[in-house]
Parts: structure tokens; C-alpha cells; sequence
């Protein structure tokens, strides 16, 4: 983990807080951040759990401005540009830096096939127009393409690039990506596969970025603490017990669902409503019913 690199700790991929008639719930984002940076931990923005590809420009927008009003100067912000369409990706690039976000995050396009070389020429285009520190983002699962690990050792001395995302489930990847850059004081790894949290930071990651965090940033946060205390008999408690809380909305489920599980969870909490945005739908009301019936007894035995 680097010390004079701020791209780095404890990072949750937000979900995007929705009222009924779809509009962003800006005070539920409000109340979130604000939970988040109770434990020194940093919002990412319409990202995959923020159901980024469904939303509009004007919702990402909002949940920009809202998530800016609480966290500018208190936590660094990360937002999400990506979209199939180059032009929308250039023009949420500028909006999202000018309304006050940090750091952008962008994955690949995720509807036609790409080959390497298509890859490379649009990384390398959206690095040359990012207005603002840029972070590129391997999700295999939603884009059906996992970035060559040599693309992004190219991309990473591309002054606008600082980091990586990483979420594809390949612990040899996670390993040769460890090798290349866990020295590199100017390029950051940031691991995107939450069960792998405590053995990526063991191993030379500077940060986390765990979807469970949205109801749960404090564990965490103390994860992540007695990781840099070299702490790992703490750390593989920690991360056993945040697995078990991510398999309570994840396990068995499809990705949309689990996210419309998680607002359940977080409902629950008190923090936002369950509206998700389609083509995700709520729970059906007597499965939402049973549920949270089984949230609350699990976080009963777990002391949460």
C-alpha cells in the first residue's frame, strides 16, 4: 500500500438511493455519504451497484451534486462515466469534474465485442479527454471483456491515469497485477473483489471497494486498519464475517437481484427506499416480507 498516494483505503460502489417516480432521493444519498464518512470511507458513484448502465445523464448528474454537497474536502470522490456511447462518456467526464467529483472510473464498452486493439484505442482516447484523474475498471462479468493486464501497464503511465479497478474473479490475474504495481508510488490496484479484500491488501493493494459497504463501511474500515497494522489474524475474521454479510443479499441471486436485496438491507437500516431502476424490479411484497425477516434475525446473531 502506498503512503503518499490519496487513491487508496476503504472506496464503496454506492447504490443510487431512487424514489418512487425514479428521481434520485438526494437526501437519501446525503444520509449515506454521511454514514460513509463517519468511518473515513470514500463514495464511488454510479458504478456497477449504483446501477449505472440504467441510469440517465441527469440521474448520474444528481447523484453527483448530492454526494458533492456532503463529502467535497471530507473524502475523496470517485464517479462512474461509463456508457456504450464514446461522446456521453467525454461529456459525463466534464460535467461530473466541473459539479466537483475527483476521481473518474470508466469501464470498457459492454454491447459489442471488443478485441484488444479496439480496447486500447478507446482507453487510450478517453485517457487523452479525461479532465480529471482517471481509474479504469475490469468487470468481465457486465462487460464480457477483462483488460490485458499489459494494456493497463501501458495506460498506467498515461498522466491522467492513476489506477485500477480490478473485480474479474482470477486470483492468478489478481497476483501478476500485485507484481506489477504494488511499487509503483504513482499507480494504484484497487480490488473490486470484496471475499479477496484481506489477501489483496496483504499482498501489496491499496484499496477496497466492497459493495457490503454500503450498510456496513465500519467493518470495513477496521478491515482495512488492521491491515495496514499488519494485523491479518483481525483481518481474516473481518473478512469471513463480511463475506457472510455479502452472501445474505448475493447468495443465489442474480446481480439485479442482489442489488434490490440490498436495498432491502439498507431500508431497513434506515438509510434510503427499495425503488431500483429498471430493468431491476423490487421484491415481490411476500418475498421482501420474508426477507426481511431473515436480514434482520442474521444481523441479530451477528451484533450488527
Amino acid at each position: 500500500m502506498k503512503k503518499n498516494n490519496p487513491y487508496k483505503g476503504v472506496i464503496v460502489p454506492m447504490i443510487s438511493p431512487l424514489n418512487d417516480d425514479l428521481s434520485v432521493d438526494k437526501q437519501a444519498v446525503k444520509k449515506i455519504v454521511r454514514n460513509f464518512l463517519k468511518y473515513d470511507v470514500a463514495p464511488f458513484i454510479a458504478g456497477t451497484t449504483g446501477e449505472a448502465s440504467s441510469l440517465s445523464f441527469q440521474q448520474k448528474l444528481d447523484l453527483v451534486q448530492a454526494t458533492v454537497e456532503v463529502a467535497k474536502g471530507n473524502a475523496i470522490i470517485y464517479a462512474g462515466i461509463s456508457s456504450n456511447c464514446l461522446p456521453e462518456t467525454i461529456d459525463m467526464a466534464k460535467s461530473f469534474a466541473d459539479a466537483g467529483a475527483d476521481v473518474l472510473v470508466a469501464n470498457v464498452p459492454s454491447y459489442y465485442p471488443l478485441t484488444d486493439v479496439q480496447a486500447a484505442k478507446y482507453c487510450e482516447q478517453l485517457a487523452d479527454i479525461s479532465p480529471i484523474p482517471l481509474i479504469f475498471y475490469n468487470i468481465t462479468a457486465t462487460t464480457g471483456y477483462s483488460i490485458p493486464l499489459e494494456l493497463v501497464e501501458k495506460l498506467s503511465y498515461h498522466p491522467n491515469v492513476v489506477g485500477l479497478k480490478d473485480s474479474e474473479r482470477d486470483e492468478e490475474r489478481l497476483d501478476q497485477a500485485l507484481d506489477l504495481w504494488r511499487d509503483r508510488e504513482d499507480f494504484v490496484h484497487l480490488i473490486g473483489w470484496a471475499a479477496m479484500s484481506g489477501y489483496a491488501l496483504k499482498n501489496g493493494s491499496d484499496g477496497i471497494v466492497p459493495s457490503t459497504g454500503n450498510y456496513t463501511p465500519e467493518l470495513y474500515a477496521e478491515l482495512y486498519a488492521q491491515a495496514l497494522r499488519g494485523n491479518w489474524a483481525e483481518v481474516d475474521q473481518l473478512q469471513q464475517l463480511t463475506n457472510s454479510l455479502g452472501a445474505l443479499y448475493q447468495k443465489n441471486r442474480t446481480l439485479g437481484e442482489s442489488l434490490a436485496a440490498l436495498k432491502v438491507i439498507m431500508n431497513e437500516r434506515d438509510l434510503c427506499g427499495t425503488q431500483v431502476m429498471p430493468p431491476i424490479y423490487r421484491m415481490e411484497q411476500t418475498a421482501e416480507e420474508a426477507y426481511r425477516q431473515e436480514v434482520n434475525a442474521f444481523l441479530a446473531t451477528s451484533n450488527l
